[in-house]
């Protein structure tokens, strides 16, 4: 439900800031002198659903212990990061409960009890909490960064720090709580290694027998296995669902200058929408051309391989040089088209790969109710090449591979920026284990450094 809430009140806001319903109900609002209906606008909910519910933990320890005692207890797990911790376990039941709930195949997951030292790389996190944490807590930022810059109602930093910032740590939690409270994650030589090891897990190349921690291709077909096996309801709600960033695109489409400058009704921004969707079709089909290029001519003709893609790059910047000189396009319309495609093509991403095995069912289906028990299994296969052999599941997967790098690249800067500065890697050390343990690390460090450079 806290999730859900998050979601609903983002979209939400994103709604009337971005449709003008706001900015209507915050000038009628001004008019008739209606404070009150202003400040409902900008409500900022200074008492969150998490400070209730620490409040029952308050009253027992301040019954038994004290309420002096009470309140040090709950100022120390908050420097210990304990609310980090529980709100990145609470995306983790979100995600495993809602793809239950829709998908089915409940399993039992095991997990460790120890006292964990190791350090785990960026690709074994990556592995494990892309989906289930990474992918939402980006969305909400999208969200969150849209509203900043859509919104009236928190038109001032302030406002919208007070309205957002819950939102924030959840975000931030969502995105950095593995590597916040990972062992050794920020010491330089760990982040050498995680990137090294993560380029050259996402760059290989899946297959029979690839298992999914060698490869990337490997670990995105079983990140889709559960889709082969849900039923039909199942596949509609993921289509249903993904049709929120087309709505979200229209709206940003609808505040571009080229829209605004020159309104004309509803008709204009109709135009501009499908001309935003012309946009993500070329990009597409300069992907897809990229691709069968490098299949094609970067072995033997790398010269014909290097003028495709330099004609390429000069259609590009002669289409958006046309786009300024007709349609008033501005910088800020290219930064807020960037904001406006990249959940899109997440959206179409997933669209096609429900498609694709929507087909795959069916043709399966419709093989196993004609074909005998025995050739229905050279058919099916048969009829699975073919559905992969239109071209379509390359593209696809190459799309998905771009979208995983940016992701990547996006949560290992802020790592490596941090990494840089010796203090954090033993201001994280201090705050993960006792001062003891601490002191013990830094000796074996000190040690490990010496028998390198003996």
């Amino acid at each position: 439900m806290v999730v859900f809430t998050v979601y609903f009140f983002l979209y939400g806001r994103l709604y009337l800031s971005l449709s003008g319903l706001e900015e209507a109900i915050l000038k009628y609002a001004s008019a008739r002198g209606n404070n009150s209906l202003r400040a409902a606008m900008a409500s900022q909910s200074i008492v969150q659903l998490g400070i209730l519910t620490v409040l029952p933990m308050v009253m027992e320890i301040g019954l038994e212990r004290g309420f002096r005692t009470a309140l040090g207890d709950i100022i120390i797990m908050q420097l210990q990061l304990a609310s980090v911790f529980f709100t990145f376990s609470l995306g983790t039941r979100v995600h495993y409960f809602g793809r239950t709930i829709l998908h089915g195949g409940a399993k039992y997951r095991a997990t460790g009890r120890g006292f964990v030292v190791r350090h785990e790389k960026f690709a074994e996190n990556y592995r494990l909490y892309s989906r289930s944490h990474f992918v939402k807590g980006l969305e909400l930022m999208v969200l969150l960064i849209c509203y900043r810059l859509y919104g009236s109602a928190a038109d001032d930093g302030i406002s919208y720090a007070l309205l957002s910032f819950s939102m924030w740590f959840l975000v931030l939690s969502w995105l950095f709580a593995p590597f916040l409270l990972n062992p050794s994650g920020f010491e330089w030589q760990k982040i050498v290694e995680d990137w090294e090891d993560w380029s050259k897990w996402i760059s290989c190349r899946g297959g029979i027998g690839v298992p999914s921690v060698k490869s990337w291709e490997s670990w995105w077909e079983e990140e889709q296995e559960h889709l082969r096996h849900t039923g039909f309801i199942g596949r509609l709600f993921e289509i249903i669902l993904s049709i929120r960033f087309f709505i979200y695109q229209y709206g940003i489409v609808y505040h571009l200058n080229m829209t605004t400058s020159s309104r004309q009704g509803i008709r204009l921004s109709i135009v501009v929408y499908g001309l935003s969707w012309l946009v993500i079709g070329a990009v597409l089909i300069i992907l897809k051309i990229v691709s069968m290029g490098r299949m094609k001519f970067s072995a033997d003709f790398q010269l014909m391989f290097r003028l495709l893609k330099l004609l390429l790059f000069i259609g590009c910047i002669v289409t958006i040089a046309m786009l300024f000189y007709f349609l008033n396009l501005t910088v800020g319309d290219i930064f807020q088209s960037i904001l406006a495609f990249m959940p899109t093509g997440w959206a179409l991403l997933q669209v096609h790969v429900m498609a694709l095995i929507i087909c795959q069912w069916i043709i399966d289906d419709w093989v196993e109710f004609i074909c005998v028990e025995m050739i229905i299994g050279q058919i099916s296969q048969a009829c699975r090449t073919l559905v992969k052999g239109i071209g379509m599941w390359g593209s696809v997967k190459a799309l998905a591979r771009g979208y995983e790098y940016m992701m990547g690249v996006l949560l290992f800067a802020p790592i490596a920026i941090l990494a840089w500065f010796p203090f954090v890697s033993e201001f994280q050390t201090r705050l993960l284990f006792n001062q003891a343990f601490s002191r013990g690390l830094q000796i074996q460090r000190i040690l490990a450094g010496s028998k390198k450079q003996a």
